[in-house]
């Protein structure tokens, strides 16, 4: 079975940092293309990193330079290390696999969601 599951969501002032994780299972995250996207309340779902099999990672506008996404194969997990948080970051972040385009993305395999709340 094919599978996703994020972690690592929470809590955070302003200013503040995070580490989402993302673990694999069911197929070889090595020879996949991931993204994560967020989703929060009455906004449409927003691509905010892709990391192809092959080694490239995009941002975008919105997160870039605050905001690294990596990959660990041998642990079949991927990382998103978000920095200087802000209030506008707030939202359920997801990690999926597939065709990750900021413009129109087209993922498979989606995980449940981790809550990410920034709030003095």
């Amino acid at each position: 079975q094919l599978q996703l599951v994020e972690s690592g969501g929470g809590l955070v002032r302003p200013g503040g940092s995070l580490r989402l994780s993302c673990v694999a299972s069911g197929f070889t995250l090595e020879y996949y293309t991931i993204g994560w996207f967020r989703q929060a309340p009455g906004k449409e779902r927003e691509v905010v990193s892709c990391s192809t099999y092959d080694g490239t990672t995009s941002y975008a506008d919105s997160v870039k330079g605050r905001f690294t996404m990596s990959r660990n194969n041998a642990k079949k997990t991927v990382y998103l290390q978000m920095n200087s948080l802000k209030p506008e970051d707030t939202a359920v972040y997801h990690c999926a696999s597939g065709d990750c385009s900021f413009y129109a993305p087209d993922f498979g395999v989606t995980g449940p969601g981790t809550q990410v709340t920034v709030s003095s």
